[in-house]
């Protein structure tokens, strides 16, 4: 049974020892064409310094979109998140850990009664979509709890037909008392004010 709301992003970042597969640091690129030198040296280490700041930027821009969207999961809930987020985090080059990716476990479990699931369903479907960007999984966890309503309206539909059928049963011509005390049975009619 589906019963989580989460949120990934495969973001990551270049620090100068994985940048550019395949592509040479400019520092590098000085040591191959012949020699060190000191500017080069100088500008490879602001060069570095400026990814790490772009990518500490990115990292903690990240981090609170990941946070906010989790929370509006927690928020529109109505009580049936399973405890606080879960977090994946991602070492920054700062050494500082962000949150990159998360999860909010739901309580999805049809209710005791058909009314209860389709109030059940509508929270989750609500706390699926509350984010202002639904990730594919919350929208999988919207559309279940959508087909968990429609479930639960069906049987409703059925118990609704099975209790007319049975109260026209007991309150209805076919009921002998009713017939007699009505006069249905002899033709005659009772007359109250008479």
């Amino acid at each position: 049974m589906l019963n989580s709301v989460s949120s990934s992003s495969g973001l990551s970042y270049a620090t100068p020892q994985t940048r550019g597969q395949g592509q040479v640091a400019s520092g590098d690129q000085a040591k191959g064409q012949g020699g060190t030198d000191k500017a080069s040296a100088g500008n490879s280490s602001q060069d570095s310094q400026q990814v790490d700041q772009t990518n500490i930027a990115q990292l903690k821009a990240r981090d609170s979109a990941v946070r906010a969207h989790e929370q509006a999961h927690i928020a529109a809930s109505g009580g049936l998140a399973e405890g606080g987020p879960s977090f994946v985090y991602q070492r920054g080059p700062d050494g500082k850990n962000y949150a990159i990716g998360g999860e909010v476990n739901i309580d999805a479990s049809p209710g005791r009664t058909p009314q209860e699931t389709i109030t059940k369903a509508q929270l989750v479907r609500a706390a699926a979509l509350a984010p202002a960007d639904p990730s594919p999984q919350d929208r999988s966890v919207a559309a279940h709890a959508t087909q968990m309503e429609l479930q639960a309206r069906a049987e409703l539909l059925t118990q609704g037909s099975q209790q007319t059928a049975k109260s026209r049963e007991l309150n209805g011509d076919s009921n002998p008392a009713i017939r007699a005390y009505s006069g249905a049975d002899n033709g005659s009619s009772f007359n109250a004010y008479a």
